[in-house]
């Protein structure tokens, strides 16, 4: 049985929503910590809803926190039971997504992921295996799951951005060439990638405009 998950929102500024961002936040944080992006964005996305769900469990190592699965090297978990929190985090993840189309009387294409560091991890494996494309996924400061099943795994392919910081010590920046390489090797013919100079585990503004033009293009705005 799916967990529920919490979410808060930003209505689009045209009061018609014809797509809907879902921001998916990283380890520790919830969703809040991201929504705050949608100021910046929505006044060129007018029409875009900004949906930030909370992660389904409580975060051993951010007490105020949420977590999408345990982190073994952070919170002394084992693998397995990281494992089994990606899988149910997954399918809380499909249903909150399945869900909120029908709410919003939208269709997948009309709906991209964007993720920072585990919420990118989360976007990055949920995306690949669902029954329909969306439009496309954002991926900041993370990293591509269990790479060496995905091209078993596949069911669609959509327009993948990563982004990463050159500084970042918290996911080391090769994961995002790591992140490329299997994806295109699994067939997707649309990933992009874009460094951030300088910038260590966040989103900077070079990063969140190239992330703005590849959501517009996507939607089709």
């Amino acid at each position: 049985m799916t967990r529920v998950l919490n979410s808060t929102s930003k209505a689009p500024l045209s009061g018609e929503t014809r797509s809907v961002v879902v921001f998916l936040h990283g380890y520790g944080a919830n969703g809040a910590d991201l929504l705050g992006l949608a100021d910046p964005l929505s006044e060129h996305l007018p029409d875009t809803l900004f949906v930030a769900p909370d992660a389904p469990e409580d975060c051993a190592g951010a007490p105020m926190g949420f977590q999408w699965f345990p982190i073994p090297w952070i919170d002394g978990s084992s693998e397995e039971e990281a494992e089994r929190g990606m899988t149910a985090a997954l399918a809380d993840l499909n249903a909150f997504l399945d869900a909120l189309m029908v709410d919003e009387d939208v269709l997948p294409e009309q709906v991209v992921l964007f993720g920072f560091s585990q919420g990118t991890m989360m976007a990055l494996h949920a995306a690949p295996r669902r029954d329909d494309a969306l439009a496309g996924v954002v991926g900041f400061s993370g990293r591509l799951l269990a790479p060496e099943d995905l091209a078993d795994d596949v069911v669609v392919r959509p327009p993948i951005l990563l982004v990463h910081g050159d500084a970042d010590d918290v996911v080391p920046v090769q994961s995002l060439p790591e992140a490329a390489d299997a994806l295109q090797k699994a067939g997707f013919e649309e990933v992009f990638a874009h460094i951030m100079k300088g910038t260590a585990h966040g989103i900077a503004p070079d990063g969140l405009s190239v992330a703005l033009a590849f959501m517009r293009d996507k939607l089709n705005l």
